[in-house]
């Protein structure tokens, strides 16, 4: 059951998430990343899907620390994950200032100047975003030890893909918060699967 927290979390994240920026009014997700989406008369909904999922991520982690334990990985994967959970719960408890023309109304261009919300939203997303990616090397050796070359290399894979996103968005890269997404999802579902597959091999 624990597991399965883990497994829902960061798909269900990255769903509510997709279904918002495709359906809300004014968001364009090439021009403002999907923390935005906590701004407006509907953002209570991504304010309550970062509190949910990362609440779902944190609890979770416990099951893979019991799947894990003695394995290569065993100590660091469920701690980490458990690091993304709470930054993501903690993230969303602050919001992101409006920008970008984003709710409709606001005006275009990013703020000159960062609230103090904002800010603590960044940073612990940061530690979130961190916290993921390292996961995903954890996961690599896990899998390298146990003889999984392929499931190796797609953890390592989805981390570069994760830190590859984030950096081009920091950049200012075009498209940033677009690359982000993509970068964000591909290392938190990753973690979600890992979480799945181990929970399979609990059951068989």
């Amino acid at each position: 059951t624990l597991l399965a927290c883990l497994a829902i979390s960061f798909p269900l994240w990255g769903a509510v998430s997709l279904i918002q920026a495709a359906t809300r009014h004014g968001y364009n997700i090439t021009r403002v990343p999907l923390s935005i989406l906590t701004n407006g008369p509907l953002g209570w909904i991504q304010t309550v899907n970062f509190l949910l999922c990362g609440a779902l991520a944190a609890v979770g982690a416990i099951g893979l620390r019991r799947a894990l334990a003695g394995r290569p990985g065993g100590r660091w994967a469920p701690r980490l994950a458990a690091v993304g959970g709470a930054g993501m719960f903690a993230a969303g408890l602050f919001h992101m200032d409006p920008g970008n023309g984003f709710p409709a109304g606001t005006p275009s261009g990013t703020p000159t100047t960062m609230s103090w919300h904002s800010e603590l939203h960044m940073l612990f997303g940061s530690i979130s975003f961190i916290a993921v990616i390292a996961a995903c090397f954890v996961f690599g050796r896990y899998f390298s030890r146990s003889g999984d070359a392929v499931r190796a290399a797609v953890s390592r894979t989805a981390a570069v893909i994760f830190i590859v996103g984030d950096v081009w968005s920091m950049a200012g890269g075009a498209w940033g918060s677009l690359t982000l997404a993509i970068g964000a999802l591909t290392g938190m579902v990753w973690v979600s699967i890992v979480a799945a597959h181990l929970r399979r091999n609990a059951q068989s």
